[in-house]
């Protein structure tokens, strides 16, 4: 069996929907799955032994991408002390299209997960507005696909 580590940030409680979901669809094909609040967990988890990663933030803000709040310091501490070569990953967000960064917390997770030696198993999540279940539950079939 294999295992998944899902954390997540969320502020309206739409990421948080989007991350049971994933739990729910990745608990079906069969992953043992940890689900934790970026808020109650430290950047080192990442350290231990998982089959999959999923990160998931919302953004918020126009004039620069802002995090969700619980996931900044988060992604702060993903720096050189963090080894994620040949681990693989997937993220996801919820966002606003209206805004000039739209999932830029998206895009900042890919960017630092690259550099930090980290596979991208598929293309993203960016969910505008609120969650479209089957839009979901499209993607983590892709996901698990691609892992």
């Amino acid at each position: 069996m294999s295992t998944a580590l899902i954390i997540f940030g969320s502020t309206t409680g739409n990421t948080e929907s989007v991350a049971e979901t994933i739990k729910r669809d990745l608990s079906k094909a069969d992953y043992t799955v940890k689900i934790i609040n970026v808020a109650d967990v430290d950047v080192d988890i990442l350290n231990e032994a998982f089959d999959l990663y999923l990160l998931g933030s919302s953004t918020w803000g126009d004039d620069e991408i802002e995090f969700q709040e619980d996931f900044v310091s988060f992604y702060e501490n993903m720096n050189g002390d963090i080894k994620l070569s040949g681990k693989k990953f997937a993220v996801f967000g919820c966002g606003d299209s209206s805004y000039q960064y739209f999932c830029g917390a998206v895009d900042a997770l890919e960017e630092r997960l690259g550099k930090l030696g980290a596979t991208l198993v598929c293309e993203s999540l960016r969910i505008d507005g609120e969650p479209d279940e089957s839009d979901v539950n499209e993607w983590t079939q892709d996901v698990i696909n691609a892992a």
